[in-house]
């Protein structure tokens, strides 16, 4: 660091070597860790975030794809040629998702992008990021994408309904995931009526969001905000 400057740091080692590249970056003082492995064991997952908190290293994932603002940074492994500069945040647990939306929303553009990781633990939420959106002046609409299991979305819904002023649209993927099976990342899993697509909908709704049944439909709610703001 005192060589280079360096103040992110983003992780690709093996899951048995996440927690201690983590921990390493966050003694080191690195601000930001991105932690792109799948598959790490939730028990060192909890031991880096809480490390992580504890020295001030802000966490992106893990099993996430990272995070970018088009034309000024990109940390992680999103692409940097399917979106532009434009005023849109998103913040996604599924990186396929992220993808998908920056090409539908190419020609509006984004803010920022953030894939938070589909783990059961991570290190920045929903609702982090949905704090960061209504805060910074270059976003003027915030598009959020959940998927089953846990109950981050509800949570993320309370919060917009009490802190969020901008427009949210939302997406929701597993409508169709038969119950009690994981599907895709290890904190997609509903049990009974937990953590489906349905009360995330329904939730997310109660709170105003618009939320699209496809990536497409999601796009177009979008495009409809916007053309409805003038």
């Amino acid at each position: 660091m005192d060589a280079t400057g360096a103040d992110v740091t983003v992780v690709f080692v093996p899951p048995a070597f996440a927690k201690y590249a983590v921990v390493e970056a966050a003694d080191a003082g690195i601000g930001l860790a991105v932690v792109i492995t799948e598959g790490i064991p939730v028990h060192d997952s909890v031991a880096f975030t809480d490390h992580a908190r504890r020295t001030g290293t802000r966490v992106i994932g893990p099993n996430c794809p990272g995070l970018i603002t088009p034309g000024q940074s990109n940390a992680g492994i999103i692409p940097a040629d399917i979106t532009k500069p434009g005023r849109i945040g998103l913040v996604s647990k599924s990186g396929t998702l992220t993808y998908q939306l920056m090409y539908e929303l190419r020609d509006i553009g984004f803010s920022t992008c953030v894939g938070i990781g589909g783990d059961p633990v991570v290190g920045t939420t929903h609702i982090d990021c949905l704090a960061a959106f209504q805060d910074d002046p270059d976003t003027d609409l915030i598009v959020l994408i959940g998927e089953i299991g846990g109950d981050a979305e509800e949570r993320a819904a309370a919060y917009i309904r009490d802190h969020v002023t901008k427009p949210v649209v939302g997406y929701i993927a597993g409508f169709t995931a038969p119950e009690g099976r994981t599907m895709g990342h290890a904190g997609a899993i509903v049990s009974g009526s937990s953590g489906t697509a349905r009360a995330k909908q329904e939730a997310l709704e109660a709170a105003g969001v618009r939320v699209g049944a496809t990536p497409t439909e999601t796009a177009r709610q979008v495009l409809a905000v916007l053309n409805a703001e003038g």
